[in-house]
């Protein structure tokens, strides 16, 4: 047995079987909570669905869960091998649809060949489900069922295996004939096969501007004519005068080659007879019609497709049914139709033009990539293309007329959208809105840094603030050069080099001067970007400082505290993360500085939290940790932690805090509200405050490492002005988050 199919048997059988469950969205843990998900409390909305029958999409789930429907006919390249065995890909399906687009599935395994019956069941089952994904229906009856289940029912149906490929192919072609510098109404198209895919690209090809009369198309006996007289409806429509003898005769100049059948019926030989610059898309799978290897060897100026993952341009289909249907679930479109299809097609072939993020080059080794040849349609993983697509599907629907719930903000949409899948979050969108309505200048400590550079590309293009790199100016403008940035939005600052170098080393000097420090110190240590980029805060030549992608902890808040120090009020800094678990925010603190706080240290560290809390537009409900429950289980840590509450209370009884309590009591509101009804925390805490060090860090870094939260920081709390600390794994996007959260400081501050 090969390791693959060992890893793929085990990765489907191992604890629970297959890859899908279902999982309530609401809680029912008491009486009172099943009363509501059940009777008699479900009594209300059904009361409500059956005056008006649309309200079924305000309480229920059908307006975010589609079918995926097979009757395992045509299943990837087995063929027919029925409903049980075709379940697994259902299956797989509804993972890529809640992956990519955050689509719920049921996979609906029908028993039948028969096209009335297998439409009669799905007609039947309109009531339960957003939208109908036809999958793995073998051609001619998947035309005839899609196209009478489109007429007769009301939600969109969409048969993934004649569309997907076809719109996800006709983008890359149109930016394939872009590179190639030739017209699509030019072409001349070859393609390998007939079925529902290869009949479907062609239609769509067509509608992009493709000529019907360029198009040769071969089933398995040959060249589709009119001398035939064993074709279907729909090979018809592609039969031409002209009479090939094979595939061969065919390419010979041929612009286009679609291959859309089996491995290995394409020669070199075969490749060397097309015309200049020629457009090869090798789709079957998993061999392609010719390697990839063999058509960049036999031309070199082939500009190559095939269906495959390890090879540029991949033709994927999970590029475009995730995407298409959340669109149209969004606006309740009644019909996925072909504005729609080609909505999605040219915001895909709009978006492989753009600037690749690093986020999309981190998930695919960090190998560079843009616009060309090698690069003519988005990578799968690019979580770009769910706010690219389904706006453009959305718009269409709204503008053909067959949306009942139109959309009114699109920048709220795409908003909406990036918060499905995690790439933003309620709080960070908070911050990057207001540091946009006051940009400030952000320096940046390590700006030789490659992922620093993206990110204050980014920080500029988005007027998130002003970016400042230190460094050897040379190796930066080398980078920011390689990049293919402007480097015209940068100031870049040589520390050494700098004319204000001895301004910053005497201002330095006579901050240290009786701490150790003497000029000649003062001048080495101004040559070091932390302490450069201190001091330019400090001096008001910039708003913020960022630092600590590449070194510890120490040595970027050390320079900060000398050059800055602790605002007005306050003794110590310390550290916040935003933890961010099942869409519920909670700030942690400290986590990264203090290693055992006193009583005093850990009431300053609750209201420094509190204050950050508020710039977040959240009303702080603080929680003082321990492992005692007001006073269960008394003990010098407990008592310090009892004691910290008290000082609080006293110095900021503005400010919502109770403890000491345990964890859960904390994050629980029946728990606190039952076991404890003397606490002012209703409904439980998001601020944390963790008796010492040992207890914050791990707690932190278990919910990052354990669990699918978000964890967002470190955030300094307590210095005069902003300094935020960079993790060595951060990635350019939670540069740019930090770099806001910096920006939004800075202005509170002023």
């Amino acid at each position: 047995m090969s390791t693959l199919k060992e890893e793929a048997l085990r990765y489907h059988s191992e604890g629970r079987k297959g890859k899908i469950e279902v999982v309530p969205t609401k809680p029912c843990y008491t009486a009172r909570e099943l009363s509501l998900a059940y009777t008699p409390g479900v009594a209300e909305p059904c009361r409500e669905i059956a005056r008006n029958d649309d309200d079924v999409y305000n309480y229920t789930a059908k307006g975010n869960l589609v079918a995926v429907v097979s009757n395992g006919t045509a299943v990837l390249g087995l063929g027919d091998i029925g409903p049980h065995a075709g379940k697994p890909v259902m299956e797989g399906k509804g993972v890529l649809f809640k992956r990519f687009a955050d689509i719920d599935v049921f996979d609906i395994e029908i028993n039948t060949k028969d096209p009335k019956e297998l439409i009669k069941a799905v007609q039947l089952l309109e009531p339960t489900f957003g939208g109908i994904n036809l999958e793995d229906i073998k051609a001619p009856e998947c035309f005839e069922i899609e196209e009478e289940l489109i007429r007769t029912m009301n939600i969109p149906v969409f048969h993934d295996d004649q569309h997907g490929t076809a719109i996800i192919s006709c983008a890359a072609l149109i930016n394939a004939a872009e590179i190639a510098g030739k017209e699509l109404k030019d072409l001349k198209i070859v393609v390998s096969g007939a079925g529902a895919s290869a009949i479907s690209c062609c239609n769509m090809y067509i509608a992009a501007g493709a000529s019907r009369e360029n198009i040769s198309m071969f089933d398995s006996k040959g060249h589709i004519n009119k001398k035939r007289n064993d074709l279907n409806k729909y090979k018809e429509q592609f039969a031409q005068e002209v009479v090939y003898n094979d595939l061969a005769d065919a390419m010979k100049g041929a612009d286009v080659f679609i291959g859309l059948s089996k491995g290995n019926v394409v020669s070199k030989e075969m490749v060397q007879s097309m015309a200049k610059n020629p457009i090869v898309f090798a789709m079957a799978n998993p061999d392609p019609e010719i390697t990839y290897d063999d058509a960049i060897e036999a031309r070199s100026d082939v500009i190559m497709a095939t269906g495959r993952s390890d090879y540029p341009n991949q033709v994927n289909n999970v590029l475009g049914f995730p995407f298409i249907f959340r669109g149209a679930l969004d606006v309740r479109a009644r019909k996925i139709n072909q504005e729609m299809k080609m909505a999605a097609v040219k915001a895909l072939a709009k978006l492989a033009k753009e600037k690749v993020p690093e986020v999309v080059l981190h998930a695919y080794g960090g190998k560079e990539f843009s616009f060309g040849p090698e690069y003519i349609i988005p990578k799968p993983f690019d979580p770009r293309v769910l706010w690219y697509v389904a706006p453009a599907v959305a718009k269409a629907a709204m503008d053909t007329g067959v949306a009942r719930k139109p959309i009114e903000d699109f920048e709220a949409y795409k908003e909406q959208l990036q918060e499905r899948l995690g790439f933003s979050t309620e709080i960070v969108r908070v911050m990057l809105h207001k540091a946009r309505k006051s940009p400030k200048k952000i320096v940046y400590a390590e700006g030789e840094e490659e992922k620093i550079i993206r990110a204050a590309h980014s920080v500029y293009e988005e007027n998130i603030g002003l970016p400042v790199l230190l460094g050897n100016e040379s190796v930066i403008k080398s980078k920011i050069k390689e990049l293919e940035y402007d480097e015209k939005i940068f100031e870049i600052i040589d520390p050494e080099n700098s004319n204000k170098l001895e301004k910053y080393a005497e201002a330095f000097y006579k901050k240290r001067q009786r701490k150790g420090v003497t000029p000649r110190d003062a001048r080495q240590m101004m040559k070091q970007p932390n302490y450069f980029g201190a001091m330019m805060v400090e001096m008001g030549d910039a708003d913020a400082l960022l630092s600590g992608l590449t070194s510890h902890y120490p040595q970027t808040i050390r320079p900060a505290l000398q050059c800055i120090g602790v605002k007005e009020g306050f003794k110590i800094v310390s550290g916040m993360y935003i933890v961010i678990i099942k869409r519920k925010i909670f700030f942690f603190a400290d986590t990264t500085v203090n290693v055992d706080p006193t009583a005093e240290q850990l009431a300053e560290i609750a209201i420094s939290a509190a204050e950050t809390v508020k710039v977040f537009d959240l009303t702080p409900k603080i929680a003082m940790l321990s492992f005692s429950n007001f006073g269960s289980a008394p003990s010098p840590q407990s008592r310090k932690v009892a004691e910290a509450v008290r000082i609080v209370k006293e110095k900021r009884p503005d400010l919502l805090i109770d403890g000491e309590m345990q964890a859960d009591t904390a994050v629980v509101p029946e728990r606190l509200e039952s076991e404890f009804p003397f606490s002012d925390l209703k409904g439980g805490a998001n601020v944390l405050i963790f008796p010492n060090l040992d207890a914050g860090n791990i707690s932190y870094k278990l919910l990052q490492r354990l669990t699918d939260a978000t964890v967002i920081g470190p955030i300094l709390m307590g210095m005069k002005k902003p300094v935020h600390v960079l993790q060595r794994g951060d990635t350019v996007r939670d540069i740019i988050n930090m770099t806001a959260i910096a920006a939004v400081e800075a202005e509170n501050k002023k």
